[in-house]
């Protein structure tokens, strides 16, 4: 059994952990409301303004809008990865980093497969398959919408180019603070809604669609990029908050553990000693 300054020293360094984990936990939880609030208020605008560019894709051809909807056979792929720029947030950059794998490994396997990380996490991950085109970790800095849009108009214009044919964005999709959906959305070329939804409703055009829809294809792919990004930030804080919560109770049951395991040793050294004393008196006795 170890003695009672060893477990002195490690109640001591549990119940430091478990403060520094509480206080994290705290932290995140507060950012989580804030960040909670702004993708709850934003996905009803940013899912409207999806489903009318998907209805409105299917009359495309030769119009302005469809440099954006060209089907070309896929030979260079490019994936959008989100993930933090920091951990002790459980699984949540590892989920992503294995769900990119998992993509270039199988349904590209034939396809030359390039990267654009948003997070220090992913940059740190896919850094070594020297394929990374670009590093947007700073992004998260300054979370806006306009630098967002500088990110997708960069991808726009590659997309335009030809240097992809097509490109994805994974991500974390915020369900609650426990749960976090690993999201792979198509963003380049847009595809087209299924069904009927394409041709029951009826626009009207003012002033006219090939300007609406200019305007209008850029604006919702800037929204749907930034909708992404702040679907991962709100997920990084629940996981944050879930992974502390629970490394907090797991220090708390150590700590009491230890607790425990020292009043035994206590309370067995305080018995010898008190065995030893009575064992001398008894000699001088004799």
């Amino acid at each position: 059994m170890a003695n009672l300054k060893e477990i002195r020293n490690r109640i001591s360094s549990v119940s430091s952990t478990m403060q520094i984990t509480s206080a994290m936990k705290m932290v995140s939880a507060a950012k989580l409301k804030k960040a909670q609030d702004a993708i709850t208020a934003m996905r009803p605008y940013s899912d409207k303004l999806t489903e009318l560019l998907q209805s409105l894709s299917a009359s495309l051809e030769g119009d302005s809008g469809s440099k954006f909807a060209n089907q070309r056979e896929v030979k260079k792929v490019l994936l959008v990865v989100i993930t933090s720029n920091r951990g002790l947030a459980g699984a949540f950059n590892s989920n992503i980093v294995k769900e990119v794998n998992n993509l270039t490994t199988n349904k590209y396997a034939n396809q030359e497969v390039s990267y654009l990380v948003i997070g220090k996490k992913g940059n740190d991950a896919l850094k070594k398959t020297d394929n990374i085109i670009a590093n947007k970790s700073e992004v998260f800095d300054d979370l806006t919408f306009d630098n967002v849009a500088e990110i997708a108009e960069m991808l726009m214009d590659k997309f335009v180019e030809g240097d992809f044919d097509k490109i994805e964005v994974i991500y974390n999709k915020f369900k609650n603070a426990a749960t976090q959906i690993i999201m792979n959305e198509q963003f380049l070329p847009i595809v087209p809604m299924e069904g009927e939804a394409n041709t029951s409703t009826d626009y009207i055009f003012e002033p006219s669609k090939s300007e609406i829809v200019e305007q209008l294809i850029p604006k919702s792919l800037k929204t749907q990029l930034y909708k992404s990004i702040r679907d991962s930030f709100a997920s990084e804080h629940g996981a944050r908050m879930t992974a502390m919560h629970k490394a907090t109770d797991n220090a708390t049951e150590l700590r009491d553990q230890l607790k425990l395991t020292y009043n035994k040793a206590r309370q067995a050294s305080i018995t010898n000693e008190i065995l030893e004393i009575v064992g001398g008196a008894e000699a001088l006795n004799n």
